[in-house]
């Protein structure tokens, strides 16, 4: 998948040339997109009695959270962990709601985070990262003030998440369904929701505290991609603290979490069609026509799981391509990209760390991504779904420009993705100073990667930047197409953005408000 002289052995044959045929049987709901929000609204729609189809222009499910195997290794080339979806959770109420039992999933008790000057563990436990937080960025009153007011925003909001909280509000039931997700003592809160993070580090005096300010702009960066003083508060305290909501990562990485979901899905009856590229979506409730070259898919209603772009060019006939022109003018500038290199490794390139998650920084006045601020992911030892016996599977990540990629040659596209790739193995030795000497594999993806296997446009991933001009109250709405339109979207192009937990809580919203829809189950 991440070279360009490498053929994916799990990537779609090409779409053969032709007159569509059309399927004998009409469905319920097609969804457009096998990501982690098209796949999550397919299984609660199925599970609730209707028939659904799910067409993937890629040969396999995944998107942004999805995988790329070879020579027995299976490496994530996006999300590398679950968030939520342990008991109580909004990935477990999505499990619960389809019937699927709990996962084949470790626990992760948290990873560690190397900055230009120290180290500190992120801990899952509320009481070890708490005193790990004082002990490694401050003890003063206004370290421990700002703390709370992080730790108050997260629990809130994670409580109103789980509670099905939804935005943008867009009616009185709306309202009255975020009032009770909140509850009294939550909002208050609300006042928060012009704030950005950095407005909170100002009021406590703390903006220009380096170690803090510098792990606090490597996870905003990670979990709402922007910078500290264009994050929403609220949307940032939720990022620093998915720990605390429970990362798990699935035996097999994940390719086996998708294994799971998809045969799941297909035990339920739902349809799942790869190398179905839809090229344009026509018609209106109840009768909806989605073309591709293999076959044209009729159906009641159709929900889009893919990006805003995506949706607008093959809705191009229907009214959502006009409502979705000032969003995508608004959010053009705010797309970003990322790069990964994925290492098979000997078991003893990655020995020496308990964690197997690992975050890392190596300069305070340097701007984030291009190496500073990367993700390491490693499969966990005895996993030899994700890697053979005696061997590891390695996932470095950062962010990247997209400009950075755009018009070099393939001389220099070659030549850039192997300085990048050298600097990310380098930088990761901090953490495994073996890594990569005896590498069975060593694969890059950039955004063109993302563009022609994931098909991200211009190979954005993630959605837009959060800010607060663009979420929350202002983010782009599910039922953009408009109410019995039929016609929904979801994904990290909606509320409430990027991540896989946003998009199974995402996926509840549509889900619902489809099964809703007057005369939808006559």
């Amino acid at each position: 998948m991440f070279r360009t002289d490498v053929q994916n052995s799990d990537a779609p044959a090409p779409d053969t040339p032709g007159t569509p045929h059309t399927l004998d049987a009409a469905f319920d709901v097609a969804v457009v997109g096998a990501g982690m929000a098209g796949m999550a609204t397919a299984l609660r729609l199925q599970a609730a009695g209707l028939s659904t189809v799910v067409l993937e222009a890629h040969g396999h499910a995944g998107g942004c959270a999805g995988y790329y195997r070879r020579r027995g290794f299976s490496f994530d080339v996006g999300a590398t962990t679950l968030v939520d979806f342990e008991a109580g959770g909004v990935g477990a109420e999505l499990l619960d709601s389809v019937g699927l039992g709990p996962l084949d999933a470790e626990p992760l008790p948290g990873y560690r985070a190397f900055l230009p000057d120290r180290e500190l563990v992120l801990h899952r436990d509320p009481g070890l990262w708490h005193a790990e937080r004082l002990r490694a960025l401050g003890d003063s009153e206004p370290h421990r003030r700002f703390w709370a007011l992080l730790d108050r925003l997260a629990e809130t909001f994670w409580r109103a998440s789980r509670a099905g909280v939804r935005l943008p509000v867009r009616g009185p039931a709306a309202a009255l369904q975020d009032v009770r997700a909140l509850g009294a003592t939550g909002l208050p809160l609300a006042r928060y929701l012009r704030w950005t993070l950095g407005d909170a580090l100002r009021h406590h005096g703390l903006r220009d505290d380096l170690p803090l300010t510098g792990l606090l702009a490597m996870l905003v960066e990670d979990t709402v991609h922007t910078g500290l003083d264009d994050a929403p508060l609220i949307n940032a305290a939720l990022g620093v603290t998915i720990r605390g909501a429970g990362l798990s990562r699935h035996t097999g990485g994940m390719h086996g979490f998708w294994r799971a979901l998809v045969s799941h899905y297909r035990a339920l009856g739902g349809r799942l069609r790869f190398a179905s590229a839809v090229t344009g979506v026509d018609g209106g409730p109840d009768r909806y026509t989605l073309t591709t070259r293999r076959a044209a898919v009729c159906a009641r209603r159709v929900v889009c799981a893919v990006p805003a772009s995506t949706t607008a060019r093959i809705c191009a006939t229907l009214p959502v391509a006009a409502r979705l022109r000032p969003f995508l003018r608004r959010d053009a500038d705010a797309l970003g990209g990322a790069c990964v290199v994925l290492l098979g490794v000997p078991e003893d390139e990655v020995t020496g760390q308990t964690l197997t998650h690992h975050q890392l920084m190596h300069s305070y006045r340097r701007p984030l991504g291009e190496g500073n601020n990367m993700f390491v992911s490693v499969s966990a030892q005895g996993d030899t779904l994700s890697a053979p016996p005696g061997h590891r599977a390695v996932m470095i990540s950062t962010h990247t420009e997209l400009a950075a990629w755009q018009g070099l040659d393939e001389v220099g596209y070659q030549q850039r993705k192997k300085e990048l790739t050298e600097l990310l193995i380098h930088q990761a030795r901090r953490a495994f100073p073996r890594l990569g000497e005896r590498a069975v594999i060593v694969q890059a993806g950039t955004p063109r990667s993302y563009e022609r296997f994931a098909f991200r446009p211009a190979g954005a991933v993630g959605g837009p930047r959060q800010r607060p001009a663009n979420t929350n109250q202002h983010a782009l709405p599910h039922d953009l197409a408009g109410r019995g339109s039929g016609l929904w979207l979801v994904g990290d192009s909606t509320w409430p953005g990027l991540g896989t937990v946003a998009c199974v809580l995402g996926s509840r919203i549509v889900a619902e408000g489809m099964v809703r829809e007057k005369g939808f189950r006559q």
